[in-house]
């Protein structure tokens, strides 16, 4: 299979859904001329052309109206925020109108409408650039939310989006957008991956690891470090995030008997919350020792590089989290 970036993977994802269906069209700020703030649309305006590829002000609230609109007449747009940090401009369009028209119009609207964007901390970009936003979006009923970790779930996770029904929130990563893996080729078929399917990224029978996105590889390092020492971890990549797929986390956890979730958001109300709920609730027996999140720190994120890698989780912390449940620290 060929190996390509991330930010390839999306394009192509684009690319074929605009090629496939000439309902589908992206707007947001500098995705046309610009060819995409993170180079994501690239060529795109020159192949679908300008009333496809949308310029538009730097007016988030605006532009996701006309989105949620658009959807509401047939239409698939694909709204991209330059950062998820600028959607909370945007989030009456999006929590009041794009999740709720559905039940609101007694179902006589369906919303196929995608929001699309870099989201959660980069590297060095402080405060007001760096919120994991994915808590937030998985509390509104209506809405479906996806994070991907590589370059294939991202293709074939953005297609599946962009031809669902109901309106999908899918959260990328700045730092991961030249991140390389293998994806398949166009030319073999249509790829798309099922939204609500998590995926098993390294098998283990000892402790059950839950995340997604960039804390991917955060466990993914941890479980090469544990392997060290013959601690076997399972790591499972949930990518998306509602609706979660409780039937592989169960089977996970039913194998395991400890949980370790990471996430790059805060602790308060995060996304590992409601997995310890769930997994504590649903398998209270199962569980040979209480869940133990890791998160970054409480606080917003400075800019220093040295104070933001104090704040951000590691390998090292997942590791050390997954030897507390083992009772091996």
């Amino acid at each position: 299979m060929p190996v390509i970036t991330m930010r390839e993977a999306l394009n192509q994802a684009l690319d074929e859904e605009m090629a496939r269906d000439p309902k589908v069209f992206l707007m947001g700020e500098e995705v046309g001329e610009y060819q995409g703030a993170y180079k994501v649309s690239q060529g795109l305006l020159q192949k679908f052309g300008a009333q496809r590829v949308v310029d538009t002000p730097i007016t988030e609230l605006s532009f996701a109206g006309v989105g949620v609109g658009a959807a509401m007449i047939g239409l698939r747009p694909v709204i991209e925020m330059m950062t998820f940090n600028f959607c909370i401009l945007a989030l009456d369009q999006i929590f009041n109108g794009a999740a709720k028209l559905r039940l609101m119009s007694g179902g006589q609207y369906h919303i196929p409408i995608v929001f699309r964007g870099p989201n959660g901390p980069a590297h060095m970009l402080s405060a007001q650039h760096s919120t994991a936003t994915e808590n937030w979006f998985c509390n509104v009923p209506g809405l479906k939310v996806v994070s991907p970790s590589t370059p294939a779930d991202a293709k074939g996770l953005l297609k599946a989006a962009i031809r669902d029904d109901d309106p999908v929130i899918f959260l990328e990563s700045e730092l991961m957008y030249a991140n390389t893996g293998e994806v398949p080729d166009p030319a073999a078929g249509d790829f798309v991956i099922p939204l609500g399917k998590a995926d098993v990224k390294r098998v283990g029978k000892d402790v059950t690891i839950l995340c997604w996105s960039k804390a991917v590889f955060h466990a993914l390092g941890a479980a090469a470090e544990l392997a060290k020492d013959g601690i076997e971890a399972e790591v499972v990549d949930l990518r998306t995030l509602r609706p979660l797929d409780v039937e592989t986390i169960y089977r996970s956890v039913r194998k395991t008997h400890r949980v370790v979730t990471v996430e790059e958001g805060s602790p308060y109300a995060g996304i590992g919350a409601e997995l310890a709920y769930r997994i504590q609730h649903d398998l209270f027996d199962e569980l040979d020792a209480p869940v133990v999140r890791v998160t970054a720190l409480d606080v917003p994120m400075p800019y220093a590089e040295n104070l933001e890698n104090l704040v951000l989780p590691t390998p090292r912390d997942v590791a050390a989290a997954a030897r507390a449940v083992l009772y091996r620290s």
